[in-house]
Order: structure tokens, then C-alpha cells, then sequence
């Protein structure tokens, strides 16, 4: 059994705080607990880096016909728009984008949004964190096929550090406070994973790869589609021992989905995905656990229906289920130290869309959640929730080129009561459709847990009393559109004010959570894809400051600068070769081992893949993970991993 130790605030705190939060307050306030790096020559570096990319841009300017943006999102409106018409700031990373670039994890790809780090403490498998423009980890809203993967009780940071993207895999990622549309947890805003839908003649691939730690993949993949409907399946599965005794990772990521057209008014579908690991955790460099071992099994399924398609009113239905299991195995000379997460989750949401008025589309809609929790750990947990919504949106448009939105939502919980959201956003788009500016305003909230309200120990007591955590947040931003959809530049300025954040009350016994402290996180963002002569670009860079104005300290793991860089070529003859880097630099963390509040080195890591077509149907990868070899910790004391080298064969059929 691993011996607990003492914070600098007095409050104990063990190693397995960090995979799953059952210590009370581990993790929730925003000076968050846990993951960082090392060093960086300068932030100078990083930010010429970055600039360098971007040189040769002004020439891309040439006069040509005018012509938008092609993509369309839907995170941001819940119904399909185009991105030159959305007043959010949203991120898309489609399919192609992350089979071009090699990305193995989930975690991997959500780095190319601009101030969205993935913070590991540790290697692949290990406790994820997302602190969203510096929100908190719990402050930002996973949503997978449709509904909601985590909450104030089910954690996202397992599935996050070890899930494996699908074949056909799209994320968007929509930035700042959007509870408005998905209720509770949305502050930083929402991440969406959606799987595709199945297209054309039937065709399939697999996959294997094996290279560095002991590392061996492969996946497995088909779909197909037509008018009347389609399917699409994948499953990626392997192991590696990563760099450290008791550090293996063994996972399985699958995703299916089942379409059905049966009139151009009734459409029907089903989803699932599923998520299986079984990782060794030593925990962090001083103490190197050699018998703590985790397992989760994350299970998510849809089944959904669009009715009226085609007409002026269309609704969308979902129904779905979540189920996930945590253990925790640590095994010593005086038993067994185990813990046991549950969560389950029914969903219910329903939403319709009228464009009948000229200028305006009008969403409404309604949804309830059931929810049961068990948790062996601290707290010793076992409680039901229930909570339903109603919300409503309107898109306007009421000359060309401008489009507004506005929207009202109310959450009512049966735990602690509710909270009611608003959010509104302007785009004006030039006429030469080259240029947006937009700007929105938005509220949100995180519902307290279980674990908040109720939990008991003999040195805790929740606090039934608690009221969410709340936050308002604006931005403003200019998108430049490339012509012939050759990309999109972007540059954002965004600040969120956050208010009743629930924090460990030290000055009771028993300790509880009380809803006291603020805090501010403000900063700039600027984005950039572009297509041209053969070449495609991503790059990001964020600036953050993050602040909790209660103490009136910085809040820790939130990097003031970050960004990354991906940039790929098709050669011609089969061949196309990649180069990524991303770093992260001037962040505060907490020491592994005095527990005292650290600067944290910076750190770049890059990254080069390449790929041949031998024939139509066999292809050969590479990839070089740390490229330059560097020694850095994403986390304090958890180190990450060195130069790695992997290669594979896809045959596709």
C-alpha cells in the first residue's frame, strides 16, 4: 500500500490522486495537481518558430475570384453551418488531417487547436489533462457521436491518455464558455468526436506497426455507403512497455456506426464506441510503484433518428448510454489497496430546427440525463442524479454578409438545484468573402459532484449546499479566408472570468468544499492552415495568462506560451513525408517531491513521418517520435519518452 504524504497545505495526498480523483479536491481547484515538461531555449525560440512559418504567407494574397470556406461545423450552432459564418472561435481536425500526420492518440491530435495542450503525466496511457484556455480539466465538455463522455463524476483523463483515433475520425473544437447548447462542464468549451458516416463502394484497410518501447499496433477498418444508407467499423488495439518498470499499456479503441435512409423525411442510425486499457502506473519518478496496476472500460452508445429532412423543420433525436468502469489495483505487503469507479449514464436529447422565417433558423430542444455513480475510494460514493434541460437558439441573418446568434438555456439538477446560460456571437463576413470578424459572449457553469455534495470520511464531509461554479467569457477574432480554399488564418483575443469555484475549506473539521475563490484567464490565439503547391500547413500558438484571483497566484500547468507546427509534402511517385513540433513554455507546477510550487522547464519535441504507396494497395509508413531525444517532464515527475522509432504496412481493399 503506497504511504500517503503531505502537502504543503497540510492535506494528504497519494499517487493515485492523479488517476482518479477520489482524494476530496485533488485536481478541482484551478491550480490543478498534477503534469509539466522541460527545457526550452527561450520562449523567443518558440515564437520565431512559429512566425517563420508563416513568411512566406503574404504572397498568397493574389487577386482571384473571391470564393468561402468549404468546411462545415456543427459543435458550435448544433446544426451544420459554414465556418465563414460562425461567430465562435471552432477548430476542425478532419479525418484526412489525422491519417496525414501519423497521430496515434486522441490526445496527439487536440494539440493543433491553439491553447489546448494535452497535458500526460507520464507516457501513452498515462492520467490526461485538457486545460481548455486555461480552464480547469474538469471545465471542458467531451462530447462523443452526440452526447456527453464525462461530467462533475465521470473523468474524460484515462480514456483521453490511451484512446486511439478511428478511421474516419473528425474532431472540432469549439473554444470559450458554451453551456448555452451542452449544459454543465462547458466553461473552456466542448471537444466533439464524431465518427463518419459511410461512403461509396465497400473498402477496408489494416494495419500494423511496431517499433520503440516494445511497441506493437494494428487496426482494422471498412465502411461503405449509398443513398439508402451505410456503415463504417474500426478497432485499433496494441501494447507497448513504454520506458519505465511497471509501465505497460495494453488498449483496444473501437467505433461503429450504422446508418439507415428510409424517405427523404425519416433517417436512422446507431453508434457505438468503445474503449479498453489495462495499464501498469508506478506513479511519479520517486516513488516507481512496482505493482499499481489501472484498468478502465468506457463503453458509449447511440441510437438517433432525423425526421423532416429536407423541409423547413427538421428535428433531431438521440438516445444513449454510457458505461464505465475505473479499478485501481494496488497490491502490497498488507492487501490489496483497491478502487472501484462506476459511472452509468442514460441520455435523452431532442432538438428542433425551423428556418421558415426569413433570415432566422430557430433551435430548440429538450434534454434529461439519468445518472448512478459508485466509488469505493474517498468519499465512499454511491448516489443517483437526475437532470433535464430546455434551450433555444436563434441564427440570424438579417443582411448579407452578417450573422448573429443568441440563446438562453435552463439546467435543473436534483442534487443542488440548477443554472440558467446565455450565450450571443456576431460574424460580419466582407463581401469579398475573403475576411470574417466575429466576436461572441457566453456564460457557463460546472455542477458540483458527488463527491462535493456528499462524500464522508473521518476528515471529510461534502457540503450539500455547494452552488455550481460559473464563468462568463468573450472573445473577438479575425479569420482570413485563402482563395480557392487553399486555408484559413486566424488570430483570437479572448478573457474568462470564473467565480464560486469550489475549493478544500482547511479551516473546518472535518474538511469540506466551500464555494469561494475566483479566478481570470485571458490571452491571444492565432491558427493557421494552409494548401498550396503540394504543401499543407498547421501551426498554433497560444498566449495564457491564468490567474486565481483569491490568492492572487498563477494557476499551475497553464504553459504562457505554447503551440505547435505540422508541415507535409507530397512528393509525387507515392512518397509524402511529414515534420510536427510542438512546445510549451514559462509554467508553474508542483514538485513531485517537496510538494513546493515550481517554475517548470520549457520543452520542444519534434517529429518527422513519411509514407509510400508501393502499389494501389500497399503502403509503408515511418515515424520518429522525439526526434532530438530531449529529457522533459509534460508533468512534474513523471518523465516522458524518448527518441522513438516506429514503422508499419497498410494494405487496403
Amino acid at each position: 500500500m503506497k504511504t500517503p504524504r503531505r502537502a504543503p497545505h497540510g492535506r494528504l495526498v497519494s499517487d493515485h490522486d492523479t488517476r482518479e480523483q477520489t482524494f476530496a479536491g485533488v485536481g478541482r481547484d484551478l491550480r490543478a495537481r498534477s503534469q509539466p515538461t522541460r527545457k526550452l531555449s527561450s520562449v523567443s525560440l518558440g515564437r520565431l518558430f512559429f512566425l517563420a512559418a508563416l513568411l512566406p504567407l503574404p504572397g498568397l494574397a493574389q487577386q482571384t475570384p473571391p470564393e468561402t470556406l468549404a468546411p462545415y461545423v456543427v459543435t458550435a450552432t448544433r446544426t451544420p453551418e459554414p465556418i465563414a459564418t460562425i461567430g465562435s472561435a471552432v477548430d476542425v481536425i478532419t479525418a484526412a488531417d489525422l491519417a496525414r500526420m501519423q497521430l496515434p492518440l486522441l490526445q496527439d491530435a487536440l494539440a493543433f487547436a491553439p491553447g489546448a495542450p494535452a497535458l500526460a503525466s507520464g507516457a501513452p496511457g498515462s492520467v490526461t489533462s485538457l486545460f481548455l484556455r486555461g480552464a480547469n480539466s474538469n471545465q471542458t465538455l467531451f462530447l462523443v457521436d452526440g452526447i456527453r463522455s464525462n461530467d462533475s463524476n465521470t473523468d474524460y483523463a484515462v480514456t483521453l491518455g490511451g484512446a486511439a483515433l478511428g478511421a474516419g475520425d473528425r474532431i472540432e473544437v469549439a473554444r470559450g464558455p458554451q453551456s448555452t447548447l451542452y449544459g454543465a462542464d462547458a466553461i473552456g468549451g466542448v471537444v466533439a468526436l464524431q465518427g463518419a458516416t459511410g461512403r461509396g463502394p465497400a473498402s477496408g484497410a489494416v494495419s500494423v506497426e511496431a517499433g520503440s518501447f516494445g511497441t506493437v499496433q494494428g487496426s482494422l477498418s471498412g465502411q461503405a455507403g449509398d443513398a439508402g444508407g451505410g456503415w463504417s467499423f474500426s478497432a485499433t488495439g496494441g501494447h507497448t512497455d513504454n520506458d519505465r518498470p511497471n509501465n505497460a499499456l495494453d488498449e483496444l479503441s473501437t467505433a461503429l456506426r450504422l446508418d439507415r435512409v428510409f424517405n427523404p423525411a425519416v433517417a436512422v442510425g446507431a453508434t457505438w464506441r468503445g474503449f479498453v486499457e489495462r495499464f501498469g502506473d508506478p506513479g511519479d519518478e520517486y516513488t516507481n510503484d512496482p505493482n499499481d496496476v489501472d484498468a478502465e472500460s468506457n463503453q458509449l452508445a447511440t441510437i438517433f433518428a432525423d425526421l423532416g429532412r429536407g423541409s423547413e423543420t427538421v428535428s433531431h433525436v438521440v438516445v444513449g448510454a454510457q458505461d464505465r468502469r475505473f479499478v485501481a489495483d494496488d497490491p502490497g505487503p498488507f492487501g490489496d489497496d483497491r478502487t472501484v469507479v462506476k459511472n452509468r449514464r442514460l441520455v435523452a436529447d431532442w432538438q428542433t430546427t425551423f428556418s421558415g422565417w426569413t433570415g432566422h433558423r430557430l433551435t430548440a430542444g429538450l434534454d434529461g440525463e439519468l445518472e448512478h455513480t459508485v466509488n469505493t475510494g474517498f468519499g465512499n460514493i454511491d448516489h443517483h442524479q437526475s437532470s433535464w434541460a430546455v434551450f433555444a437558439e436563434d441564427q440570424w441573418n438579417p443582411i448579407r454578409g452578417l450573422h448573429l446568434t443568441g440563446g438562453l438555456r435552463r439546467d435543473q439538477f436534483d442534487t443542488f438545484g440548477g443554472a440558467t446560460t446565455g450565450r450571443v456571437t456576431v460574424a460580419w463576413l466582407t463581401r469579398d468573402n475573403h475576411w470574417k470578424f466575429r466576436s461572441s459572449y457566453g456564460t457557463g457553469f460546472r455542477a458540483p459532484g458527488f463527491l462535493d455534495l456528499y462524500g464522508l470520511s473521518a476528515f471529510y464531509v461534502g457540503n450539500p449546499n455547494l452552488r455550481p461554479e460559473t464563468a462568463r467569457g468573450s472573445d473577438a477574432g479575425i479569420d482570413y479566408f485563402l482563395v480557392r480554399n487553399r486555408g484559413v488564418l486566424s488570430v483570437s483575443v479572448f478573457r474568462t472570468d470564473l467565480s464560486d469555484l469550489i475549493t478544500y475549506d482547511f479551516s473546518s473539521f472535518p474538511g469540506t468544499e466551500i464555494n469561494v475563490e475566483r479566478a481570470r484567464t485571458r490571452g491571444a490565439e492565432f491558427s493557421a492552415q494552409i494548401d498550396l503547391a503540394g504543401f499543407k500547413l498547421r501551426a498554433s500558438y497560444a498566449y495564457l495568462d491564468a490567474r486565481n484571483l483569491s490568492e492572487e497566484i498563477r494557476l499551475l500547468r497553464r504553459p504562457r506560451h505554447s503551440g505547435t507546427i505540422d508541415v507535409w509534402r507530397n512528393f509525387g511517385g507515392g512518397f509524402s513525408a511529414g515534420f510536427g513540433a510542438a512546445f510549451a513554455a514559462e509554467r508553474e507546477d508542483v514538485d513531485a517531491l517537496t510538494f513546493a510550487t515550481v517554475e517548470q522547464s520549457g520543452y520542444t519535441v519534434a517529429r518527422v513521418y513519411a509514407r509510400w504507396q508501393a502499389t494501389p494497395r500497399l503502403a509503408l509508413k515511418a515515424r520518429i517520435e522525439n526526434l532530438l531525444d530531449r529529457k522533459y517532464e509534460v508533468v512534474n515527475g513523471y518523465p516522458a519518452l524518448g527518441l522513438g522509432t516506429y514503422g508499419g504496412v497498410e494494405w487496403t481493399f
